[in-house]
């Protein structure tokens, strides 16, 4: 019988395989596989032969993930990204830290969807194929009812929040900044022209260190801040996070909220959530001669930046933005004014970003200022491989560059004159 079930297998996997060599080449695509991915000599050949061909062709190479270490090939998911490990024990090395450090911001967002999700039967969780990634693993333990994993397929996870939101749910739908592109169509169409009550989750709003170009969070506030209906937000720490997750979700309306990769700041948390009000910025600090307006996390960077700047004696004020659409017009144009130097922080990039609408509110306006905005955020350039603090270094955002441009821009004599 076990033989019997081997043969029906292997009679059902070339049946597979040779049913996609003609649906490929039923389009006029070379078929090539499957080859065996592990093996370099396989590879090459195979490569070969597409080079070979006077069309298009396809190389299927089949590998198993984790390939060569057994830990990764049991628990891909787990060994998917890793930080320093014991290879002989299988173990991730501990911090030499002992103090422990705060959560993460997908941590938070995990425990605030649950939390969300406890007190209304109604609150559904979304993810395409993310679900450790985002958090939302833990959220399925405790609700499965109220978990879909649609699988690698963006799209179909925002169009069926949409579906979800007409039938009177509220969805959250957590997916990558930079995964959330593929679905652009989706959340133009499906959401927000029918002003559909969709929570966007977007986790690595910003660089996100050592994953490559193509996982750069740096393009959603551009492709989305076009879209009429659609609120976009950004906490300036993880307590804010909660509150903007509750506030977004009982808004009724198109919310999208961004966070970064990495760990909070380590604020005390509220046991109680709170609405913030949309389209409402907060002054952290007052100073007479910058203003610093920052949009999200970055705001940690503008209050170490103001603070060095103090040394100088230049004082600062500190705007936590906390959205981008709508802008607080009226706060910004009170205080842009009353200052020397003004200048947008963003992890984003400024072509089109935080900083440009800033701009554009303050042209369309007529407002007067002494000098033009400078707008810090990712440049015109993909992200390379780096850590987060390198590349904020890199694309010049950090405090260091920030300092280094004011002090070039205010003279000791005009601080006196002020």
């Amino acid at each position: 019988l076990v033989y019997r079930a081997i043969d029906r297998a292997e009679e059902a996997t070339q049946g597979f395989f040779a049913s996609a060599s003609m649906l490929f080449e039923s389009f006029g695509i070379k078929y090539i596989g499957p080859v065996d991915g592990h093996d370099l000599s396989s590879l090459v050949t195979a490569i070969k032969h597409a080079k070979e061909q006077d069309g298009p062709v396809i190389i299927h190479a089949s590998t198993v993930k984790g390939k060569g270490y057994e830990p990764a090939e049991e628990d891909p998911i787990k060994w998917h990204g890793v930080v320093p490990f014991n290879r002989e024990k299988a173990e991730f090395v501990a911090s030499a830290n002992p103090i422990k450090p705060p959560p993460s911001y997908t941590a938070v967002f995990a425990d605030t969807a649950i939390k969300l999700a406890r007190e209304n039967p109604k609150v559904v969780a979304i993810t395409a194929a993310m679900a450790g990634g985002t958090g939302l693993d833990k959220f399925q333990k405790v609700l499965p009812e109220q978990f879909q994993d649609v699988g690698i397929c963006e799209q179909h996870a925002v169009t069926m929040s949409a579906g979800l939101a007409c039938e009177g749910y509220k969805p959250i739908c957590a997916i990558y900044s930079t995964f959330m592109q593929r679905a652009y169509d989706q959340v133009v169409h499906d959401i927000c022209i029918q002003k559909l009550p969709v929570l966007l989750a977007m986790d690595r709003g910003g660089v996100v260190g050592n994953d490559g170009e193509t996982h750069q969070g740096v393009f959603d506030i551009a492709y989305l801040r076009t879209l009429p209906h659609i609120t976009i937000a950004s906490p300036k720490d993880e307590n804010e996070l909660q509150h903007m997750l509750y506030t977004g979700l009982n808004s009724n309306l198109p919310f999208a909220v961004r966070y970064p990769r990495g760990n909070g700041t380590g604020v005390e948390m509220d046991s109680e959530f709170k609405e913030i009000t949309i389209g409402k910025a907060e002054i952290l600090q007052h100073g007479e001669h910058v203003a610093l307006v920052a949009f999200g996390p970055i705001v940690q960077t503008a209050i170490e930046a103001s603070k060095r700047l103090l040394a100088h004696g230049i004082t600062s004020t500190v705007i936590n933005a906390r959205y981008a659409k709508p802008l607080d017009t009226k706060l910004l144009s009170e205080e842009l004014p009353k200052h020397q130097l003004i200048c947008t922080i963003e992890d984003h990039a400024i072509q089109g970003g935080f900083g440009s609408a800033v701009i554009e509110f303050i042209n369309d306006s007529e407002i007067t200022l002494t000098n033009p905005i400078k707008r810090f955020g990712v440049q015109d350039e993909y992200v390379p491989h780096a850590s987060q603090a390198e590349q904020h270094r890199i694309n010049q955002y950090d405090s260091d560059s920030i300092v280094k441009y004011v002090l070039e821009k205010i003279s000791k004599s005009s601080i006196k004159a002020a």
